[in-house]
C-alpha cells in the first residue's frame, strides 16, 4: 500500500497509534508511546517517494522496553529505571531506523524479563487479548499482545528461556528465538547473558522470517555474536519429525494440548514422518536453567546500586545507599539474585554452579545427537494454556510454564511457536525445534505447517 501510494507512511503511523490510544488503556501493551516521530516518519517517506525503500521501510513496531532505542525510556519494567532514558540505539534498532522502519512505542514485561506471565512488571497489568481476566505470557507479553491486539504488525521480544514463544503461544502469534549468536544483544539489558537473544514477534512466519533477517548479524560491539556461519539447508518433500517421550508422556502436560498437537500433526501427514525420540537430560533443564540463569542475573544485576545505575538513595554509610536503593527490586528479581549469589558463593560454587554447567552441555548434546535422525523435534511450547492472574503464587508453578522452552536456550539453538489452533477459545502455541544454525529453514518448515493449518487467518 505504501509503494503503490494507497497510503502515506504518516497515515499508516497516526493510524496504528490511534488504534493503540482507543483500545490499550484496557489491555496495557505499551508502557511508552511514541508520538513525536515527525522526523522519522519524513525520512521514511522519503525513502519511498525516491524509489529508495526497503520492505521494512514505513512500518511501525513495537519493542520490548529492555531494548534500548535512543531518548526513549528503558526501564525494563523495573521501579530501578524509571527515569531513566536510552543514551543510545540498541544494534538491532539501529538496523531497523536504517531501513526506514518506524519504532511506535516501548511494551510492557516482567521487570528485567524475569517471569513467564508479565505480572511482575512494577508498572501496569498486561492482559490476555483472548480473555483479558488471564495473563499474556511472558516476559515479553507487552510485545505479544501488541501484535496480536493488530496494535503494530511486528515486534520485538527477548528470549532467555522462553520470553518470546510462551506470550507468542498464549497470545495466538508466531514467536521466534534465534540460534544464539546471530542477533546482537548490545543494546539490551542484560538478565543473562549466555542464554539472552533478541526475536521477532508477528502474525504470520514470513514476517517474523523478514524482521530475523533485518535485526540478525554480525556486531563489534557484541563479542558473542559469530562473524562467519552458514545457515543450514532442510529442502524435502517429507519431513523427519522427532516427538520427545519427556515432553509428551510425562505429567505436567494438560492432555488436551497433547490431542490437539498429535491431531495437527495428522493433519500434516503428507508434509511429515514421525519418530519418537527422547531427550534423557532435559527433566533437569528448569534446575540447571534456575542455576544458571540466577547466577548470571547475580552478576550483571550488581550494577544497579545508587551510583552507576538506579536513583541513589543518600545515606552515610555505603552500605545503607546500596541497601535502600537496591530494596527498589520487585520480589521476583530479590529472588533470583538471593539464588544466584548463593550459589556462586564459595562452598557452593563447586557443587551448584559448576554442575549445572556440566548439566547444560548434556542437554545440548541430547539435541545434538537427536538431529543425527531428526530435521526438526515438535513440542507444546507451555504445558497450559493462558492461566487467570494470581493463580500461581508458588513461584515453582509459574516457573514451571517455561518447562518446555529453557532448554533451547541452555542449548543455544533456534526455535519458533506457531499456534496450533483453540481448546476453549484460548489459544494453543506448537514449538518447532532446529540444529544449530537451521533458522531459516525453521521459517520454511514452519510456512508450510502454516498453510495446512491456517489458524494465522
Amino acid at each position: 500500500m505504501l509503494i503503490k501510494r494507497e497510503i502515506s507512511v504518516k497515515e499508516l503511523y497516526l493510524s496504528y497509534l490511534e488504534k493503540i490510544k482507543k483500545e490499550d488503556d484496557f489491555f496495557g501493551s505499551f508502557l511508552y508511546l511514541n508520538f513525536e516521530n515527525e522526523k522519522e516518519i519524513e525520512r521514511a517517506q522519503k525513502m519511498i517517494d525516491e524509489g529508495k525503500a526497503e520492505i521494512l521501510t514505513g512500518i511501525p513496531i513495537a519493542v520490548k522496553d529492555n531494548i534500548l532505542v535512543e531518548g526513549m525510556p528503558a526501564t525494563a519494567a523495573s521501579k530501578i529505571l524509571e527515569n531513566f532514558l536510552a543514551p543510545y540505539d540498541a544494534t538491532c534498532i539501529r538496523k531497523l531506523k536504517e531501513k526506514g522502519c518506524l519504532i511506535i512505542g516501548k511494551t510492557n514485561l516482567d521487570e528485567f524479563a524475569m517471569g513467564s506471565s508479565t505480572e511482575n512488571s512494577a508498572f501496569k497489568k498486561t492482559r490476555n487479548p483472548y480473555d483479558p481476566e488471564r495473563v499474556p505470557g511472558g516476559s515479553s507479553g507487552g510485545s505479544a499482545v501488541a501484535v496480536s491486539k493488530d496494535f503494530v504488525p511486528i515486534a520485538l521480544g527477548s528470549d532467555t528461556g522462553g520470553s518470546i514463544r510462551q506470550p507468542a503461544s498464549f497470545c495466538g502469534i508466531v514467536g521466534f528465538k534465534p540460534t544464539y549468536g546471530l542477533v546482537s544483544r548490545y543494546g539490551l539489558i542484560s538478565m543473562a547473558s549466555s542464554l539472552d537473544q533478541i526475536g521477532p514477534f508477528a502474525k504470520e512466519v514470513e514476517d517474523a522470517k523478514i524482521l530475523f533477517l533485518n535485526i540478525m548479524g554480525p556486531d563489534k560491539m557484541d563479542a558473542t555474536t559469530l562473524k562467519s556461519f552458514n545457515f543450514k539447508e532442510i529442502r524435502k518433500e517429507k519431513f523427519k519429525i522427532g516427538i520427545p517421550k519427556e515432553y509428551f508422556f510425562e505429567e505436567g502436560l494438560d492432555p488436551r494440548i497433547k490431542d490437539l498437537i498429535f491431531k495437527r500433526l495428522d493433519e500434516a501427514k503428507n508434509l511429515i514422518e514421525i519418530e519418537e525420540i527422547s531427550l534423557p537430560y532435559s527433566k533437569f533443564a528448569l534446575e540447571c536453567y534456575y542455576i544458571v540463569m540466577s547466577s548470571e542475573v547475580s552478576a550483571n544485576l550488581a550494577r544497579y546500586d545508587g551510583i552507576r545505575y538506579g536513583p541513589r538513595k543518600e545515606n552515610d554509610d555505603i552500605f545503607k545507599v546500596y541497601s535502600e536503593t537496591r530494596n527498589l527490586f520487585g520480589p521476583e528479581v530479590k529472588r533470583r539474585i538471593f539464588l544466584g549469589t548463593f550459589v556462586l558463593s564459595h562452598g557452593y560454587y563447586e557443587a551448584y554452579y559448576i554442575q549445572a554447567l556440566k548439566l547444560r552441555r548434556k542437554i545440548q548434546e541430547d539435541f545434538i545427537k537427536s538431529f543425527e535422525k531428526v530435521d526438526f523435534i515438535i513440542t507444546p511450547t507451555s504445558p497450559t494454556l493462558p492461566f487467570k492472574f494470581g493463580e500461581k503464587q508458588d513461584p515453582i508453578s509459574m516457573y514451571l510454564s517455561d518447562i518446555y522452552t529453557v532448554s533451547i536456550n541452555l542449548a543455544g539453538i533456534p526455535a519458533i511457536s506457531l499456534n496450533g489452533g483453540f481448546i476453549d477459545g484460548l489459544p494453543v502455541g506448537i514449538q518447532i525445534i532446529g540444529n544449530h544454525f537451521s533458522d531459516l529453514a525453521i521459517f520454511d518448515f514452519a510456512q508450510k505447517l502454516e498453510e495446512i493449518w491456517s489458524f494465522h487467518k
